[in-house]
């Protein structure tokens, strides 16, 4: 899929969600790669290469406050904005 692909499918993202902040395209891999979350993977009996769910929280400061290793969708906002109130 190309950048601009990406950018165009991150912009109608953000309009629907009206996400107050901007959403970044990893196209050659350098951010999954460098936070190790990139690898392979099986669904269904069958094994590929993806990105794994994790989350990082990041301080203003940089640097990672929390790390979700394993995440659950249906519960996961809510963590994140616990953590956030600390």
């Amino acid at each position: 899929m190309s950048a601009w692909i990406h950018a165009k499918a991150h912009d109608k993202f953000v309009t629907k969600y009206k996400l107050p902040f901007t959403l970044v395209s990893d196209e050659d891999k350098k951010i999954v790669e460098a936070y190790g979350v990139w690898g392979e993977k099986t669904f269904m009996g069958r094994k590929y290469l993806g990105t794994y769910r994790v989350t990082f929280l990041i301080g203003p400061d940089g640097r990672i406050k929390k790390i979700w290793p394993q995440v659950k969708p249906e519960e996961h906002a809510e963590e994140v904005l616990a953590a956030l109130e600390l």
